[in-house]
């Protein structure tokens, strides 16, 4: 076997122009195209990486927000009870005090009504022993005929009362 110079220059020749011109033409547009892909696909990682960071955060702040909004739900219930306790406290003791007043109120009317019951019967009373005494005067009677006529008056009055 016996190797030819020549057509290995040759070869070797255009193996090197061939190089030359794939590099030139066609190696270096590939390779800044797959260099534009990795910054490209590493850009999207990072960009993957912050919002998966964001998510992370806006979760922990919606956890925050999800227990303040409880806490606060759960103020206002407290707050709501305390309110409604009050009012029926409050409600109780000024139907305790109307009670009361109505109370004294009604005694009062019926003190005024007794003192005048009183009053009229005292008033009766102090008619029929005048007129008791006048009979007794007009009648001059016995003992026994005067006891039968203050029974009979006092019978009249206790008929009328």
């Amino acid at each position: 076997m016996k190797i030819e110079w020549t057509s290995t220059v040759f070869t070797l020749i255009a193996f090197i122009i061939l190089y030359i011109l794939l590099n030139k033409y066609a190696f270096k547009p590939l390779f800044s195209i797959m260099e534009k892909r990795k910054e490209l696909v590493l850009g999207q990682m990072q960009d993957a990486e912050e919002n998966r960071k964001q998510a992370s955060q806006l979760l922990e702040d919606q956890k925050v927000a999800l227990q303040a909004a409880r806490k606060d739900a759960y103020d206002i219930i407290e707050q709501a009870k305390t309110t409604g306790s009050k009012q029926a406290d409050e409600l109780i003791a000024t139907a305790k005090s109307e009670s009361n007043r109505l109370k004294e109120e009604a005694v009062r009317d019926i003190e005024s009504e007794k003192n005048k019951a009183v009053a009229a019967l005292r008033s009766q009373v102090s008619g029929m022993s005048v007129m008791i005494a006048s009979k007794i005067i007009e009648k001059q009677i016995d003992e026994k005929s005067q006891e039968q006529l203050v029974a009979e008056y006092l019978k009249e009055v206790g008929d009328k009362a």
